[in-house]
């Protein structure tokens, strides 16, 4: 595939109409509850958000994606746990790509039909990354589950075998993560509208898009040793000459005596 993208089963160019409801790449879980919140971001999964820190629970817009993996089997690679969290009449997407810069895209698409009462579907689909093109390719997904409330989408779904040893090294799942939505016009999916796209991030780190903690400039540095201050005592006795620095040696020796038999 272009651009390196995940490898897992083989992909075939099919149309699905909106009202699918499942084929041999998408599987629907029969629990339809989805309850999505920023509990266990940077510890038990990876979360982006826009805008930053922004709550999927609350009530300002935020368009919110957490992943949780598995434990790696190899050669298969991990199973993704997706949360997928946002505003829009159309669709909202996460995708994730092995070349932040060119190539292609998969994309996860989580939509409302609003031609049919708001109806939720799901689509993978490919993008180029160079003109938004966007192509319906068939990449399985299973325990879909979605919701729709007025422009509030939200679905939870699981991504197996994420593995890129095709392209990079065995077992690698480090990818750029894209977050944005889309229009829908009740029969087809319309551009992809890029909100935030991440550096690479291994996705089976929950803390790989967090920046370690830095010193605050104002801090308090840290106080000299024993011996850099002996060091500092000796550069600043041999800057007196020879002599002064011989009779101040000498005075530095005899009160450290002194002061050893008090």
């Amino acid at each position: 595939m272009e651009g390196g993208l995940i490898v897992l089963a083989a992909a075939l160019l099919l149309f699905l109409s909106p009202d699918v409801q499942g084929t041999a790449h998408l599987s629907f879980s029969n629990n339809t509850q989805v309850n999505i919140t920023r509990d266990g971001c940077g510890v038990s999964k990876l979360c982006m958000e826009t805008p930053n820190n922004c709550d999927p629970s609350g009530n300002s817009p935020c368009l919110f994606v957490s992943a949780v993996s598995s434990v790696p089997v190899p050669p298969n690679g991990v199973d993704l746990s997706v949360e997928l969290s946002g505003e829009s009449a159309g669709y909202i997407a996460v995708g994730v790509t092995a070349n932040a810069s060119e190539g292609t895209s998969m994309l996860f698409i989580c939509a409302q039909n609003s031609s049919d009462n708001g109806t939720f579907f799901f689509r993978t689909m490919e993008r180029n990354n160079n003109d938004d093109m966007l192509t319906p390719i068939e990449m399985r997904v299973k325990e879909i589950r979605g919701m729709v409330n007025g422009n509030m989408i939200k679905c939870e779904f699981t991504f197996p075998n994420v593995n890129a040893s095709n392209t990079r090294s065995s077992e690698d799942t480090t990818f750029s993560v894209l977050l944005g939505n889309g229009s829908f016009d009740g029969s087809a999916l319309g551009a992809f509208n890029l909100l935030l796209k991440s550096r690479l991030l291994d996705l089976t780190k929950p803390n790989s898009n967090v920046s370690p903690p830095q010193q605050h400039p104002s801090a308090t540095p840290p106080c000299p040793t024993t011996v850099e201050l002996s060091s500092l005592m000796l550069e600043v006795f041999r800057s007196f000459g020879p002599e002064v620095y011989a009779v101040l040696l000498l005075l530095s020796v005899l009160t450290l005596s002194v002061l050893l038999r008090v």
